[in-house]
């Protein structure tokens, strides 16, 4: 009994320290062990094999690169919109001065 807490605490320590390397097949089997839908095991399966063999990372990795580069691309999008919008404030003042000042040499005159 003893042995097998102690095998049990180890893969959980796997599991919890990031040591387990995820593979292909982890996914699937537990889509199969909690539906018991054989078929969109074997399409996950097959999903992630031909994702992994096509970018060599596994489904996780792309999935997070791509939300990685949507996020820098959204910030960028923010930066350029801050810009803008300072850059528009300062076109607005200086044609209200430009305005002040042509509505003063009318009055002037």
């Amino acid at each position: 009994m003893e042995i097998k807490k102690i095998t049990l605490y180890f893969c959980i320590s796997l599991f919890l320290t990031g040591c387990f390397q995820p593979t292909a097949m982890v996914g699937p089997a537990i889509t199969l062990a909690s539906t018991g839908n054989i078929s969109q095991a074997g399409i996950a399966f097959v999903t992630n094999n031909a994702i992994e063999a096509e970018t060599g990372m596994s489904t996780t990795e792309y999935v997070s690169s791509i939300l990685e580069a949507k996020n820098e691309i959204s910030i960028r999008n923010d930066k350029i919109d801050e810009e803008l919008i300072i850059l528009v404030q300062k076109n607005i003042e200086e044609t209200r001065k430009k305005l002040l000042l042509q509505n003063q040499s009318k009055i002037t005159n």
